[in-house]
């Protein structure tokens, strides 16, 4: 009954975003395009439910000549051009995957897809069971670096401290996954992304780490 409801929730919701963002994404189209030689829409080669690898869209922040596939953003990355920066911080930059939705590859709530490129060394042991699940546009790891993991200025550092506890939540959510829990992760979603917008840069820890700890 749950993964009938969350896939009918899936298909509304992309269906409704996509008609009212429309003007959103025609104008982040135009404007990269603008900004930014290349493609507006960026092609990322992603492990999604049960190893199997997808393309997942994103609208593109960073330069064509980037360089190498890294773990995360790190703070101050030169990578990234200013508008990508303010598409970034708006998570703007996500909203092609509500094509990924209506296609089945992603849901809305979900342990974020890894790079292919980094997916064998951190689907390891226990955390082969994030593949358990589709991947998402939201979860309690991914909040947890969008409020904390881009305040990192050492990919080592990160690799070493931030990715486990991202691991860590993501677990948490394929535990505890239902209906009410991914109400609850869209709702808080869509307020940390006000908050950023508005200003704010300290957060709490998520209530979800210390229960795994």
């Amino acid at each position: 009954m749950y993964k009938f409801a969350k896939r009918c929730f899936d298909i509304l919701f992309a269906v409704l975003f996509l008609i009212v963002f429309s003007p959103v994404y025609l104008l982040t189209w135009i404007v990269i395009k603008i900004v930014s030689p290349g493609p507006a829409v960026y092609h990322a080669r992603r492990v999604g439910l049960h190893g199997k690898v997808f393309t997942c869209y994103k609208f593109r922040s960073m330069r064509v000549d980037s360089g190498k596939v890294k773990l995360t953003t790190l703070q101050n990355d030169d990578r990234i051009f200013p508008f990508g920066s303010f598409i970034r911080k708006t998570k703007i930059d996500e909203m092609p995957q509500v094509v990924n939705i209506l296609r089945g590859e992603m849901s809305v709530v979900g342990p974020r897809p890894e790079d292919e490129a980094n997916a064998s060394k951190i689907y390891v042991g226990d955390y082969r069971h994030i593949l358990d699940v589709k991947p998402g546009l939201t979860s309690p790891a991914s909040l947890y670096d969008y409020t904390h993991g881009e305040k990192y200025e050492d990919e080592e550092a990160y690799e070493r401290e931030f990715v486990p506890q991202k691991l860590q939540l993501e677990l948490y959510y394929v535990r505890h996954q239902s209906f009410g829990y991914d109400i609850m992760l869209v709702l808080k979603t869509a307020w940390l992304i006000i908050l950023t917008a508005c200003g704010k840069k300290e957060f709490e820890l998520p209530k979800e780490l210390a229960a795994e700890q």
